[in-house]
């Protein structure tokens, strides 16, 4: 047995069932290896596009995938995808032939390339070594949360495995159970010091990230909010985590509704969980009052205060975290008698009173927020769009969404129905990501209606893989608000005067270029036009529907004008 085949089956046998990739000749042979074994395979048309498939799986089923390039080229093609999942620590091995010869066309230093955009490196350097290497290499990318390049050279592959009867048998070190991420516990001391910061607010809120995005966390801060009278938030990437509870005050950031931005910033206290309090989720700190308490809880310590000072770093798994937090403050509570009791019970009603709860529920959702209708009978107000989708298609959808101006009107007027339901992949701030990670995100959930949420830029830039939607027989909803630009350089530059030619193009039929893929297709100008995806969603959808959206563009979008303050 060649080393090629040995590593695609312990690959399998490890735990990787999912792979997203190109084939070459340089991957070949491992690719079908694990094929054999019993893993899915998806071809993309692009590495790019496999690249941000594999990530947003990684992400919304909560497993490690896999991207299978060839040497060079197909791991350069895969550079962006690879980036946005080692920004956003996704769990993903990248499997890559590599070249050693340096006078090869094919040869790059991958492990530099890696590097450069901060995945972490492995080599498959022998046949004794081979299958030990990459099981390895699984266990760092589920354990320490990374993005994992695997490089394997050519000659290594072509080797033939010293002893074969383990692999074939499946036994020894193929006989391996998927690893699994160990939970930090909390130290004893910072856990005191947290319920110490709880039972002195009065007004805190909670904002849980991406470390949070389990039911068992949500359901550990929920329980904790609530005995201290907290609000709860969430970044964008955990949208969602806090669906249907009264107190929810949906993201916090730039993409917050007024409401939300308005009682973060009278918030006393936040305490963020698993989440980076980045420029993004803070809004360059400026939803953080200046006598405001600052907790940050992660279960990686490097990450405690990176982006701003905090008052107080517990290094902790979330849901542990929070549940010892609740301990304590059960331990505290034993400890008091009587009508002290009775006393600081009253006072962590917090936040929660009547009126903010009457407030939340009329005023916290964007869609609930009055704005002026600028649709004409050519172009639909992407507000009005929204609106409107959210109110036609199933709840149980799962949206995958593009970078560009007006990314913020999918991600916050189209309702989720948990912190599944909306896959995020905006950590590098790409364009051209949004179809492959609904792609991606509806693989991992074929029980929900798949949405991707696309600007014209994106929609072109990853036309290719509306191939592999309909290739793999998704019954996938592409919305595009196509406004003939890179609006979010419009908006920007254009208020100043500068020439806008660069960043402006003739109108474009995406609906026509849809149906050249085997899409069903509609040009939306107005509400009315939005019958055809209600009549789509009534039938066989036995093909994938693209709304091609000709939204205003008479302005720049809430979200960016409050990032660009920042800029």
């Amino acid at each position: 047995m060649k080393v090629a085949e040995a590593v695609g089956r312990a690959l399998y046998a490890a735990g990787v069932g999912q792979v997203f990739g190109v084939v070459g000749s340089g991957n070949f042979h491992l690719t079908n290896a694990m094929v054999a074994a019993g893993s899915r395979f998806v071809a993309a048309r692009h590495e790019g596009g496999a690249a941000t498939m594999a990530d947003a799986y990684a992400r919304v089923s909560g497993t490690v995938a896999a991207l299978s390039v060839h040497q060079g080229p197909g791991l350069t093609n895969a550079m962006t995808g690879i980036a946005e999942a080692a920004k956003s620590r996704t769990p993903l091995l990248v499997l890559a032939a590599e070249v050693t010869e340096p006078r090869s066309n094919f040869y790059v230093d991958q492990e530099a390339l890696a590097r450069s955009v901060g995945a972490v490196t492995a080599r498959v350097t022998s046949a004794e070594d081979a299958v030990t290497q990459a099981l390895d290499a699984v266990r760092r990318a589920v354990c320490e949360r990374r993005t994992v390049l695997l490089n394997l050279p050519l000659g290594v592959q072509a080797l033939d495995v010293p002893d074969v009867s383990d692999v074939l048998a499946g036994e020894s070190t193929l006989a391996v159970e998927p690893p699994e991420r160990a939970p930090v516990e909390p130290e004893f001391d910072e856990v005191e010091a947290l319920a110490r910061v709880l039972e002195k607010s009065r007004r805190p809120v909670f904002v849980a990230g991406r470390g949070a995005r389990s039911p068992g966390a949500r359901d550990a801060l929920a329980a904790l909010a609530e005995r201290h009278g907290a609000l709860l938030a969430t970044s964008a990437v955990a949208r969602g985590l806090f669906h249907g509870d009264p107190w929810s005050l949906d993201v916090s950031g730039g993409f917050a509704s007024p409401l939300a931005a308005e009682l973060i910033q009278e918030a006393d206290l936040i305490v963020g969980w698993g989440c980076a309090l980045n420029m993004w989720t803070m809004r360059h700190g400026r939803l953080i009052g200046p006598d405001t308490t600052v907790v940050q809880v992660d279960d990686d310590a490097s990450a405690l205060g990176a982006h701003r000072e905090v008052h107080l770093g517990v290094t902790g798994d979330v849901e542990l975290t929070a549940r010892r937090a609740l301990e304590t403050d059960d331990a505290n509570r034993q400890a008091q008698q009587g009508e002290q009791a009775q006393q600081g019970e009253q006072a962590r009603q917090g936040f929660r009173t009547a009126d903010i709860g009457a407030a939340i529920a009329a005023r916290v959702r964007w869609r609930d927020v009055p704005y002026e209708d600028t649709s004409t009978r050519e172009r639909i107000d992407p507000r009005t769009l929204s609106i409107a989708l959210d109110d036609i298609l199933p709840a149980e959808r799962v949206i995958g969404v593009d970078s560009g101006n007006f990314m913020g009107y999918p991600s916050m007027y189209l309702s989720v129905p948990d912190e599944n339901g909306l896959c995020f992949t905006q950590a590098f701030q790409s364009i051209g990501l949004g179809l492959a990670t609904a792609i991606g995100a509806a693989l991992a959930r074929p029980d929900r209606l798949p949405v991707a949420a696309l600007g014209d830029g994106g929609a072109m830039m990853g036309a290719a893989e509306f191939d592999t939607v309909r290739r793999l027989g998704l019954p996938m909803v592409v919305v595009v608000y196509n406004d003939d630009a890179y609006g979010a350089e419009v908006h920007h530059f254009g208020p100043d005067g500068h020439p806008l030619d660069t960043v402006e193009f003739p109108p474009t039929d995406i609906a026509a270029v849809a149906r050249g893929y085997g899409f069903e297709a509609v040009t939306v100008r107005t509400r009315v036009d939005l019958k055809a995806v209600e009549d789509w969603l009534a039938g066989p959808r036995s093909a994938p529907l693209l709304i091609d959206a000709k939204v205003v563009a008479d302005r720049g979008a809430w979200w960016l004008e409050e990032a660009f303050r920042g800029h």
